[in-house]
């Protein structure tokens, strides 16, 4: 059962606008020269400094990314320069000739920054004292992202007036698009991270005073072993806790696990918690989701186990699948009606049910695609399994190293996973 249905995102959306604006620079780069090379050779000319100026933008709109944009769309246009002002007016780069007469374009571009509309200076409404000069017609252009101005496009040309103001346009167009992009990209860290955070609160403060409550309860009669859980309780809220990074190794993911089931373990007695972690070593460098297995791992304790008498097993089984790595969380607990999920799923941002799963989901897709959402089985009496498909490569996924444990204290898959507890 798919937690959520797959949807076109606006990240592709904005790609797809993205290359329909190369496509129209195309077509203006080849009728500009028809005679000194080929179609497909300006086709690739033109391709060549488009992808050379996109990861530049997608930095957002600073000097740095200015500067090196520039020069790309200098190339791109064939004009006499290209220069880049912010929303403040403040001009962030030039690349080209003609510099002096950007004195006679901050009147035009403060009425570009406050209309939203191209403004265009033809060379014989200025003075100049320069001959020969370069410039025979100036357009500035709004940068613009969801209809507000982050900028303005200054372009310089020697030649058809025509032709600039559409070269012009298309080249705001997609260098816009590519502002807009930087600001989605950043808007997605900031919900991951947002994500995150309540991923830390759903850590249920139960847990928390239970693990301490049984540490306390050994103090007396078994001290090496409080000492143990403390130590283990140390770890588990040092890396949980951690504000650096939005993924990590799925080897320290099932450090994180282990931890946690030694404290529930300690707590509920081997007798009412088996535990079961088989890990493929092939796996254990694959990148995942901070905190992705943990909130699985503690809703199968405390709602599959919890309540069952008796108790049961939990199994954490992580295996090599080609490209991809297949992890599952299972436990033979008390399950539930596959239908009422869904619906507590579909309210769980009112309800809180189940935020943990339709969070990691949601965190899941957004990172690796729609096709890596969670798989969930369950039926009522008949415990459940969350299914993760994980790619061992991603774009952009890096893991930022967990803060050092206390004493560095060995752990069980130090020195290899155990396969079994």
């Amino acid at each position: 059962m798919d937690v959520v249905p797959e949807m076109l995102t606006e990240r592709t959306v904005l790609t797809t606008l993205a290359a329909l604006a190369v496509l129209g620079m195309f077509v203006l780069l080849c009728r500009a020269r028809r005679v000194s090379a080929s179609v497909e050779d300006a086709t690739l000319a033109a391709l060549h400094r488009v992808t050379s100026a996109a990861p530049h933008l997608r930095a957002g709109l600073t000097q740095e990314s200015a500067d090196k944009t520039a020069p790309h769309l200098r190339e791109l246009l064939a004009c006499v320069a290209v220069g880049i002002v912010d929303a403040d007016g403040t001009l962030l780069s030039w690349d080209g000739e003609a510099n002096y007469h950007y004195a006679d374009l901050r009147t035009k571009i403060e009425q570009v920054l406050r209309t939203g509309k191209r403004e265009f200076l033809d060379h014989g409404d200025v003075t100049c004292d320069h001959r020969p000069c370069p410039m025979r017609h100036a357009v500035v252009v709004p940068l613009e992202v969801e209809g507000e101005n982050r900028g303005a496009l200054t372009v310089i040309a020697g030649g058809d007036r025509k032709r600039l103001l559409r070269a012009a346009a298309e080249v705001a167009n997609h260098v816009s698009t590519q502002l807009e992009l930087a600001e989605l990209q950043e808007s997605k860290e900031r919900l991951a991270k947002a994500e995150v955070r309540a991923l830390r609160a759903q850590i249920s403060p139960h847990f928390i005073y239970n693990a301490l409550n049984t540490i306390g309860s050994l103090i007396r009669t078994d001290p090496e072993h409080a000492r143990d859980l403390l130590q283990e309780f140390a770890d588990f809220t040092r890396y949980s806790f951690r504000t650096s990074g939005l993924y990590t190794t799925l080897a320290d993911e099932i450090r994180n696990i282990d931890r946690y089931l030694t404290l529930e373990s300690a707590r509920f007695g081997p007798d009412r918690l088996n535990v079961q972690l088989k890990i493929a070593p092939e796996v254990l460098p694959v990148v995942v989701p901070f905190l992705a297995l943990q909130p699985l791992v503690e809703n199968a304790v405390r709602h599959g186990l919890a309540t069952k008498p008796g108790g049961g097993t939990v199994s954490v089984i992580a295996e090599d699948n080609g490209t991809e790595a297949l992890i599952s969380v299972d436990d033979d607990g008390i399950g539930m009606d596959p239908e009422l999920l869904d619906a507590e799923l579909a309210n769980a941002h009112l309800t809180g049910a189940h935020v943990g799963l339709g969070n990691i989901n949601n965190r899941m897709r957004a990172t690796f695609g729609n096709d890596y959402g969670l798989v969930v089985e369950t039926e009522k009496g008949a415990g459940m399994k969350v299914i993760m498909r994980v790619p061992k490569f991603a774009p952009g996924v890096r893991p930022v190293p967990p803060p050092p444990s206390i004493d560095e204290p060995s752990v069980g898959l130090a020195a290899g996973p155990q396969l079994s507890r």
